[in-house]
């Protein structure tokens, strides 16, 4: 009677310890069994946090004498100010950044084309379907957000099983699509929420994609700043001089801060975060001392590592809700029709642009070697189907005011939602390491050499763009043959004329590696 009694008194006076404590206990089981399955062929760490979270649901649902299977309650809020920020900074900070840019184009088209026609499948899918399933009550506007929460992908679950060594094409495509996706699909969701309904026609598209066009510059711009500005603090002030702490929480402060300020401007904060991170880790990371750069490149991945965790386990959680499945007036056939015809405009949507778009950019892209193949096709739009943190984020954006609904067509698209990430990631996750073992079965290993691309005869990095100090014919000749290079190789000669301005102008003001260190 005492210990219970002490339990209720802990309780009442602690009622956020007692929940952020268990949650932070669960979090560690989910380390110490994802560790245990390392090298299970099946399981992946977002696997396991789903599965966890659904046991701890369920546990906590009998508990509660089945009425919430909730710890903490989920606030949109707090995964975009919060948890969002770490997981894209760390994808930037981390990724091998000439692979990235040689297939700039190509990840470009995946991630902002393939998602216009993703979502437009989607959206009309959905509009046409569900009043013939039974499902009515949605708005245009509805519709519209829907296509845009489908459209975001979570390619984490690939990205485990692909090699950035063995197979660094594919990896810099998934990898560099997966981020570019998100940052397009939440930008189209906040434009679809300045929508006016009532005048939706030809106007009104092309000012959405107007809208697109100055966020992704804007906010490109702005991460690019706050990454040099930070590069040129450190390089001038030498903060390790005296302390790798300070020099440590400049980036992370200076990171966060250039998130924030993109949403305090409308920006979006997911592509600002994103170049920030890739040009502190080309610039500033290099003016940190040594031991500074071992831990930043620790403390990132733990703290993205962590975020990803944090949401999977809640989604696990979040699908034993319930107060939404009782609110929910659908029947089960008609939820069944429902969850299957997403699923069904999910693949559609995402094999239309997949295979049309790899074609064209090996078309583009002529000289490039390998290109993708049939088998990279299937691997990226396989990649691209499993739903993850973003769709979660932006349903409850869209049909919930701090995680909660009283409407029952908002209930039903939370749960559909919730479903739709559970399975895209359970089973599409389960079957992507044999698919990709099966379709990749002899991946060629990367040798120094395999990074670096052709060197033309016509190019010598070790020649500036202009000179003044040959005649006015030779830099003549060499523009001519510069600009020969780039209607025949437009993609490698861009990033060899980059190479070559970043060498020049760029790393003697902001730092960076040295000129003949490997970019790999």
């Amino acid at each position: 009677m005492e210990i219970s009694e002490f339990a209720k008194n802990i309780t009442q006076e602690h009622t956020q310890v007692v929940p952020i404590s268990l949650f932070v206990a669960i979090l560690c089981l989910c380390l110490i069994v994802g560790h245990l399955l390392e090298e299970n062929r099946w399981v992946n760490e977002s696997i396991t946090a789903i599965l966890i979270g659904c046991v701890s649901g369920i546990i906590i649902l009998s508990i509660t004498k089945w009425k919430s299977s909730h710890i903490l309650r989920f606030d949109e809020e707090l995964f975009f100010i919060y948890l969002l920020p770490p997981i894209i900074f760390n994808a930037g900070f981390q990724v091998k950044k000439k692979q990235f840019f040689h297939n700039f184009l190509t990840i470009m088209m995946f991630g902002v084309i393939g998602v216009f026609i993703s979502v437009s499948i989607i959206t009309v899918g959905s509009w046409w379907l569900f009043p013939k399933l039974g499902f009515m009550g949605l708005s245009i506007q509805d519709y519209l957000a829907l296509g845009t929460i489908f459209s975001s992908t979570d390619t984490v679950c690939t990205l485990q099983i692909l090699n950035q060594d063995e197979t660094p094409l594919l990896y810099s495509l998934v990898f560099g699509e997966g981020v570019v996706n998100d940052a397009t699909s939440v930008v189209l969701f906040n434009a679809v929420q300045k929508i006016d309904v009532r005048e939706l026609n030809g106007k009104a598209a092309l000012r959405i994609f107007r809208d697109f066009l100055y966020l992704f510059s804007t906010s490109t711009i702005l991460g690019v700043t706050a990454g040099l500005l930070t590069a040129l603090v450190l390089k001038t002030l030498y903060f390790g001089k005296h302390s790798s702490v300070r020099e440590i929480a400049l980036m992370v402060l200076m990171a966060y801060l250039s998130y924030i300020l993109a949403e305090l401007l409308e920006l979006s904060g997911i592509l600002t975060v994103f170049f920030c991170g890739i040009f502190m880790s080309h610039y500033a990371w290099h003016n940190m001392t040594d031991s500074s750069r071992i831990t930043t490149r620790h403390t990132f991945a733990m703290m993205s590592f962590i975020a990803e965790t944090f949401i999977f386990l809640y989604v696990g959680m979040d699908a034993f809700d319930i107060e939404k499945w009782r609110m929910s007036k659908l029947s089960f056939v008609t939820s069944l029709g429902v969850y299957s015809a997403l699923i069904l405009m999910i693949l559609l949507g995402r094999a239309a642009f997949v295979f049309p778009l790899s074609l064209l950019s090996n078309y583009m892209n002529s000289h490039r070697s390998p290109s993708i193949s049939f088998n990279h096709q299937v691997v990226i739009w396989w990649a691209g189907l499993m739903r993850g943190a973003v769709s979660i984020a932006l349903a409850f954006k869209q049909f919930t005011y701090s995680g909660v609904t009283s409407d029952p067509d908002s209930a039903t698209m939370i749960t559909a939602t919730i479903i739709i990430v559970l399975f895209t990631t359970l089973v599409f996750g389960f079957l992507t390491r044999p698919l990709v073992k099966y379709l990749l079965p002899h991946p060629q290993h990367a040798t120094n050499n395999s990074c670096r691309e052709p060197k033309s005869p016509n190019e010598d990095m070790n020649l500036p763009l202009l000179s003044f100090d040959e005649s006015t014919a030779t830099n003549l000749l060499r523009a001519k043959d510069s600009l020969s290079m780039l209607l025949d190789r437009p993609v490698y000669t861009i990033h060899s004329f980059w190479r070559r301005f970043d060498d020049t102008y760029m790393r003697p003001v902001f730092g960076g590696p040295d000129s003949n260190q490997s970019q790999c």
